[in-house]
């Protein structure tokens, strides 16, 4: 039986995904604060090495008690595949909908259409600037929508993936002066972390 090569990650190279991820999350945030005008506020990427069964903890971004909806998206380039998972506090929807100037209540559907747009902005965004520094194009996938106004331990489990490990990038987005909170989780396959250690081996050589 072939046997799947162990993955890791030194430190050097866990520095550079999250200078990589830095600079592609200030793109995907100087986009939306332009859309919106606002300041969005941003922390430092969070980069892991974990096993898929520890993905809840690697939401750092989100507690426990919130109520949550969320979609996920695949996306594929040069030999490097995974999933961008798009979490929103269910408190969100009612600041998000005023800034985009939606009218009415911001019911399900509405809701729906927000998480949408959102995902569209920043997963498009973030893997556009981090394709562009490691020179992939990634291609996307059709955003699903994991959950509404569920639980996040039900919204996490509601995907099922085909790897063990996964190298996580989390991103927490929130916006000044209201109450926005997301959290985008970029999540590598297992079989794809060869591939990038080497693209980045190749930028700390230079």
């Amino acid at each position: 039986m072939t046997q799947t090569p162990k993955v890791s990650i030194t430190e050097d190279q866990r520095d550079c995904y999250q200078e990589i991820s830095n600079v592609a999350m200030g793109q995907a945030a100087d986009l939306l604060a332009r859309l919106l005008d606002v300041k969005v506020i941003l922390p430092i990427p969070v980069v892991n090495l974990i096993e898929v069964n520890e993905l809840r903890m690697a939401l750092s971004g989100i507690e426990n008690s919130e109520t949550v909806s969320g979609v996920c998206q695949g996306f594929i380039g040069n030999g490097i595949s995974g999933e961008a998972l798009l979490i929103f506090n269910d408190t969100s929807f009612n600041d998000i909908s005023d800034l985009l100037k939606y009218g009415g209540a911001a019911d399900k559907s509405l809701e729906l259409e927000l998480l949408m747009d959102v995902a569209n902005i920043l997963i498009g965004a973030c893997l556009r600037g981090i394709g562009e520094q490691l020179d992939v194009g990634f291609s996307q996938g059709h955003p699903v929508v994991l959950g509404q106004h569920v639980n996040l331990n039900d919204l996490v489990a509601a995907n099922n993936y085909r790897w063990t490990k996964t190298l996580a990038i989390e991103i927490n987005y929130k916006i000044e002066g209201y109450n926005i909170n997301c959290d985008l989780l970029l999540l590598f396959a297992e079989d794809a972390i060869e591939v990038l250690n080497r693209k980045v081996n190749y930028l700390l050589e230079d």
